[in-house]
């Protein structure tokens, strides 16, 4: 395994709010390894956006850490706790310069009041020192590198007067436009369509292969996760339910929400008539849930389950899984026919 250049241990986070606190996330640890992608994957308001947030310390005023750490290995072997530095701190030292991150939205990552060429040399003259006229040039070179055509003439547009996947393109370009090591991709296709995903999807693995990135990778769409994720991390209420390598969640997956998230996605092979959709909804996390999260929402839940939140159990040293049916008291749980006959296609058709 190669050496984690981002580790992210018991962070706790809350939301002041006027009617109480909302802990929306509860004890997350992440590892990602360097030159690899890590996607975290779940439904919306599972947390996945906030933790990344307090990786690179945008999260709102109303944000509470109550514990964790954010460990960056800033310079050879030594790490930085992210957590304790200020937001100036974060600005100057690791944001951009370290740290990039593309979001869903172009529109709201580019002003509209400023050139193309000039948002993206802002950064190469602030972190890395360029001249302007050095800038320029890099900025040409980067809208090249993200596949922009006359590079020199769009340099000089407005964001208005590009497509949305000519935006995204510009913000993953600004986004690498201080050299960092680790990009930070929130829902970067959610907002294009079919064809322009695939191409936005299969430029960051490019460029991920061209400068060693690191790359986090948030989504809601598992079909997006095959194809860019090393190692997967499902989040559920605040909490990271599995682990693993892409294999180990879509040839091996443990917990029953996997198996809701993989049953949800379409297949022209499945027998079913009707799209499966997983019963209930989150947790309103206003109100603490006590033991499992998932359990209102599980069919193979036990009385254990509304006591106690199960711990990691570990199924290889790749894999681990929160929840109780992995007990060795716990009664056999096969998961569902119809998505056992979908991964035993799958795996056919990849040999």
């Amino acid at each position: 395994m190669p050496e984690n250049i981002l580790s992210v241990k018991g962070l706790d986070i809350s939301f002041r709010g006027n009617i109480g606190d909302v802990h929306v996330i509860r004890g997350v640890d992440l590892d990602l390894p360097k030159g690899k992608t890590v996607a975290i994957v779940g439904e919306s308001g599972s947390g996945k956006s906030v933790a990344m947030k307090a990786v690179t310390g945008l999260l709102e005023d109303n944000a509470v850490i109550n514990g964790g750490q954010i460990l960056y290995r800033y310079n050879g072997n030594e790490y930085i706790d992210l957590l304790s530095l200020n937001e100036k701190e974060m600005r100057r030292k690791i944001n951009g310069k370290h740290i990039g991150m593309v979001f869903q939205d172009p529109m709201t990552s580019l002003d509209p009041t400023m050139t193309i060429g000039k948002q993206l040399m802002e950064g190469m003259i602030l972190h890395k020192s360029y001249s302007k006229s050095d800038a320029k040039e890099r900025a040409v070179e980067l809208l090249r590198t993200v596949g922009i055509l006359e590079a020199e003439k769009r340099i000089n547009n407005y964001p208005h007067q590009l497509s949305g996947g000519m935006r995204q393109r510009i913000v993953i370009a600004a986004a690498l436009s201080s050299e960092p090591k680790v990009l930070i991709c929130d829902e970067p296709t959610t907002a294009l369509d079919v064809t322009v995903q695939a191409t936005i999807l299969n430029l960051i693995k490019d460029i991920q292969a061209k400068m060693n990135l690191s790359v986090i990778f948030i989504t809601h769409d598992l079909g997006v996760v095959a194809k860019v994720a090393d190692f997967v991390c499902v989040m559920y209420a605040g909490k990271i339910v599995e682990r693993g390598t892409a294999e180990d969640i879509f040839y091996d997956p443990q917990h029953p929400y996997t198996w809701g998230l993989l049953l949800s996605m379409p297949s022209l092979e499945t027998e079913e008539e009707r799209l499966f959709s997983i019963p209930g909804s989150p947790p309103n996390l206003l109100y603490e849930p006590k033991g499992d999260a998932f359990a209102p929402r599980n069919e193979y839940a036990m009385a254990i389950d509304e006591k106690a939140a199960p711990p990691m159990f570990k199924i290889s040293e790749t894999h681990e899984v929160a929840t109780w049916l992995l007990h060795p008291d716990a009664p056999k749980v096969e998961m569902p026919k119809e998505l056992k006959y979908r991964i035993e296609r799958a795996k056919a058709a990849s040999l």
